[in-house]
């Protein structure tokens, strides 16, 4: 009997499995793009914030669909990109590290998002240095993936590894249109993650092919929609509509791709991982 391609290649995906997640969210009620501090920001583009508040409520349903919890923080007036929660910090292992952010358009948030984080019972720490929480800091496994480049400093890696008792290792940016990790990195479970090389110096691309030999290489034309500003639990992952071919890519092996349109929040120079920000356990 013959087998044909597709059904070969069906037959040879390595089986994903769903972990249920607890993420934190800030809906986008006071969004818009009044000062530029990254390559995606434009002062002169106008912000339709009804349109990102409903494109960020179906991001959130779709996580509750499913299965993952959600909690939903409250934004704070004068504090736009305060829906990019990824940033506040990284919470793991019975501590939660706030972020210190570069720009001062950003620092109250670190505010915001530590009081939030102490009515949580998260404990809220503090760093010496520049670290912009999960944009920059991705749990993989029981390692700490740590971007450098252009917003967190390579000196707060070793406070992280510090603070969480965890591995860090250390991949420098030199692209800024990819300014923080996860805009040029996902994490889809464990073992596996998606990248795009050209956003990274030629040793932390040799790193990262030690550490992941059957990572997804992303092209450039679902890059520069930031299409790896992605959230996965494992099995679906959640991606912004316009990576089409990273869709291709991530169902070739064996995950389940949602795109989602996040385009209004795209001008602030984030998406779904932006808008996500994990609590591990």
């Amino acid at each position: 009997m013959t087998i044909s391609p597709d059904v070969a290649a069906e037959s040879t995906r390595t089986p994903r499995r769903q972990r249920l997640r607890h993420y934190a969210m800030t809906p986008p009620t006071f969004f818009t793009v009044e000062y530029a501090i990254n390559p995606w920001m434009d002062i002169s583009t106008p912000v339709d914030v009804e349109r990102a508040v409903a494109q960020w409520q179906n991001l959130r349903d779709t996580y509750r669909r499913l299965g993952h919890t959600v909690d939903v923080v409250d934004p704070v007036p004068g504090l736009p990109d305060m829906v990019y929660a990824a940033n506040a910090g990284l919470i793991i292992n019975g501590v939660a590290i706030v972020a210190r952010f570069k720009h001062a358009e950003r620092q109250g948030e670190s505010v915001a998002y530590a009081n939030w984080m102490d009515e949580h019972g998260h404990h809220p720490v503090a760093t010496r240095h520049v670290n912009e929480g999960q944009g920059d800091l991705l749990v993989v496994g029981s390692t700490i993936l740590a971007g450098t480049g252009f917003r967190t400093q390579p000196q707060a890696h070793a406070e992280v590894a510090s603070i969480t008792g965890m591995p860090v290792v250390s991949l420098e940016l030199v692209d800024p249109r990819f300014y923080h990790l996860d805009t040029a990195l996902t994490v889809l479970d464990e073992t596996t993650i998606g990248y795009y090389p050209p956003a990274f110096t030629d040793d932390a691309r040799t790193r990262l092919r030690e550490l992941f030999p059957d990572a997804i290489e992303v092209a450039s034309t679902d890059a520069y929609v930031l299409g790896l500003n992605a959230v996965s639990d494992g099995k679906h992952v959640v991606h912004p509509a316009q990576a089409t071919g990273f869709a291709q890519q991530l169902d070739r092996a064996g995950f389940h791709p949602i795109g989602v349109d996040l385009s209004e929040l795209l001008k602030g120079g984030g998406s779904v991982k932006c808008c996500t920000l994990e609590v591990f356990p």
